[in-house]
């Protein structure tokens, strides 16, 4: 028997990690520890933070500080927080709370939503692509969102209840602030907005939560493989002010201090495709 491959869109199934983390480990299972060269090259700058946009003063105010802060935060950082973002408070915390019943759901309702081997759509683990993989000590649940057209409704969930409906709702919010979000990029390139707004309503757009249970040897894993995202901008909410994300900067880890109600934006790698001088492609 040939070896277990994921195609170019799927993810091999691999054990659930809260699953795995629920049973009083004593050790941890190989697949999971990283080698101890990648956990000690580790280093990390606590004495930074990435900046702090405030959108509401972008918008309406004199705007002149703002974007210049916005300029540096997208060029020399690739991430910052976002407050006053527009974004309807209690959907925020609406899609929290459903992602946290979403996940307290006993192990065999999660798996009706598994992930397939043509899609990383649904319930499991992402990019896994080969049975010798290292793997990441998350768990993930993943909708393409838009376009309509290419979502897959067996993947939405039925509970809690109220789930798919607030995925909706939010993800609406979401691509609106996106698209505000890439005008003033376009405005801050020099490029023109609307062509650019207009070419990217229609791109894809995911859904997707992370969930990383507690570790009994944090130090030996790792929540999500050290990445840069392919997308043109990645909106990041946190159910809690636990730190975790860290960025690199200049070869050192920055970890980001999630600000209550704020969205942590990460200048995606797409970017670097509009015309002029581009941004900061960041490491997460």
């Amino acid at each position: 028997m040939g070896e277990n491959k994921a195609d170019e869109y799927g993810s091999i199934p691999v054990p659930n990690v809260q699953y795995i983390a629920m049973n009083e480990l004593k050790e941890i299972p190989s697949r999971y520890i990283q080698s101890k060269a990648e956990t000690d090259r580790v280093s990390i700058d606590e004495s930074r933070e990435i900046p702090v946009i405030d959108l509401r003063e972008l918008l309406h105010g004199q705007g002149g500080d703002q974007m210049a802060s916005f300029h540096t935060a997208c060029k020399d950082w690739g991430f910052f927080q976002l407050i006053n973002h527009g974004v309807t408070e209690g959907i925020i915390e609406k899609i929290k709370g459903d992602a946290e019943e979403f996940f307290r759901l006993p192990l065999e309702k999660k798996k009706a939503y598994a992930q397939q081997a043509e899609s990383i759509q649904g319930y499991g683990q992402a990019f896994v692509v080969s049975e010798e993989q290292k793997l990441d000590w998350c768990d993930i649940f993943a909708l393409r969102t838009f376009p309509i057209a290419e979502r897959l409704a067996k993947f939405w969930p039925t509970s809690p209840p109220s789930f798919s409906e607030t995925i909706e709702r939010y993800v609406e919010e979401l691509q609106e602030l996106n698209l505000r979000l890439l005008e003033l990029i376009a405005k801050n390139l020099g490029v023109d907005s609307d062509k650019l707004t207009n070419t990217c309503k229609n791109r894809t757009q995911w859904f997707r939560i992370n969930y990383y249970p507690p570790c009994p040897h944090a130090d030996k894993v790792i929540g999500i493989s050290p990445h840069s995202d392919a997308s043109l901008i990645t909106l990041l909410i946190q159910v809690n002010e636990v730190e975790g994300l860290q960025i690199k900067k200049n070869g050192t880890w920055v970890p980001v201090k999630p600000l209550p109600g704020a969205f942590i934006v990460n200048i995606g790698d797409a970017i670097e495709v509009i015309p002029n001088e581009g941004f900061a492609k960041a490491k997460k």
